[in-house]
């Protein structure tokens, strides 16, 4: 019972967070102008009236302005004098609608609130003070679909719609049942959707709810690009949820294995790679990155005079046992105390040992290893790193396969 009960709560919960977007919203939108009469903030909205006293809009502005300028007041009753003849000079004046739905609501009124606020709406959906308060009050009665219904249409006939509901809506899928009805949303491709994905990637409170949102939306059939999945699956890393990055991962790349590195010819070059595939470093005196091609790829990188760090790197999570690391370089010809080598680390930082990076000349280019991951180690990094070169061109060269594999 004591479930049902918070699942039932936290809806409402989400409501409140609506609410108080929704204050700051309508606080700062009755301050704005329309039109000729309305263009010019700070009392234009009576400038306005003054010169045009018969047009309804202009007398729907002023009496919203009259209601913002004494909200406190327990009459309010100049407000909705102006309101009711902007509604004689013009039935369509959704602005005067939309004050006496105000006025309504604050003497408690719903009933004739939401009548006037559903009539606002048949007048027109671009206003977002409608779209707030019907959001607001569908939340208010558990009503999560008919609450995601209002915010597509704000979202849709509203510039500034996401910047007022992006971070609410946002946090609110960590409720299963919000979450699902998003998912619904979504799944109709709405215009507002792929900016969504993007912005609920980076700024979702929790990223276990965030990653369930972005896979459930794409089995139907919604295209979630290279950018959101990345940055998912690196903020569950960096939180700890290293299993639920590794399950989100296996979905948008079919067949990769625990118990082996990804691709060992550096053939897959993506958009936006995640910490489970190479990611090259571009930066300071560092430059290397993946080149494909129809034979395979390969790892190029040049790092200048004196400079040294990581070049490539891919986030592991090997079950506890022995590893080999094989592989091959090309063009890479260095004094010994500056030739490259791999590691491989503990998330913890613990180093689990090195391999090195011969020159070109020696052996082919080819370098072997083992590496041996103890049980208290489930996420490592595999890197290779660039050692300081004092030669005049600096470091530079391929890798052209590194693979990490159990010893059987």
């Amino acid at each position: 019972m004591g479930r049902v009960l918070l699942a039932r709560r936290t809806p409402v919960e989400w409501a409140v967070r609506v609410v108080l977007v929704t204050v700051a919203a309508l606080l700062g939108y009755f301050s704005l102008t329309h039109s000729m009469a309305l263009a010019v903030r700070n009392g234009a909205q009576a400038r306005g009236h003054q010169l045009a006293p018969e047009d309804g809009r202009i007398t729907a502005a002023a009496a919203a302005k009259e209601l913002a300028d004494h909200s406190a007041s327990p009459t309010q009753g100049a407000a909705r004098q102006l309101a009711l003849k902007a509604l004689r000079q013009d039935a369509t004046a959704v602005k005067a609608v939309i004050t006496l739905g105000l006025q309504a609501q604050s003497r408690n009124d719903t009933a004739q609130a939401r009548r006037l606020f559903a009539y606002a709406q048949r007048l027109s959906r671009r206003e977002l003070q409608t779209q707030l308060w019907l959001i607001v009050d569908e939340a208010s009665r558990n009503n999560v679909p008919g609450a995601l219904h209002q915010y597509d249409i704000a979202l849709r006939t509203s510039k500034s719609a996401p910047d007022v509901l992006f971070p609410t809506l946002a946090s609110a899928i960590a409720d299963p049942a919000v979450r699902t009805s998003t998912v619904a949303t979504l799944a109709r491709k709405p215009i507002w959707g792929a900016p969504f994905i993007v912005f609920v990637a980076n700024s979702g409170d929790n990223p276990l709810a965030v990653a369930d949102l972005l896979l459930r939306t794409a089995r139907r059939g919604v295209r979630v690009p290279d950018e959101p999945s990345a940055v998912i699956i690196n903020r569950l890393i960096h939180a700890d949820a290293a299993d639920a990055a590794w399950r989100y991962y296996t979905a948008i790349r079919p067949g990769a294995k625990r118990e082996v590195s990804r691709d060992p010819n550096f053939a897959a070059v993506f958009e936006r790679p995640t910490a489970f595939d190479w990611t090259a470093v571009n930066e300071n005196n560092i430059s290397a990155s993946l080149q494909s091609s129809p034979e395979g790829g390969a790892l190029t990188f040049s790092v200048a005079p004196g400079a040294g760090g990581v070049l490539v790197q891919q986030t592991q999570m090997l079950p506890s046992g022995t590893y080999r690391l094989h592989g091959k370089g090309s063009e890479i010809e260095q004094p010994q105390q500056s030739l490259p080598y791999w590691v491989l680390n503990c998330r913890n930082g613990a180093e689990l040992g090195r391999v090195a990076v011969p020159n070109s000349a020696d052996k082919g280019g080819v370098f072997t290893g083992q590496f041996t991951v103890p049980p208290n180690c489930p996420v490592q990094t595999l890197a290779l790193i660039a050692r300081p070169s004092d030669e005049i061109t600096g470091l530079s060269g391929q890798i052209v396969q590194a693979r990490l594999e159990p010893i059987k």
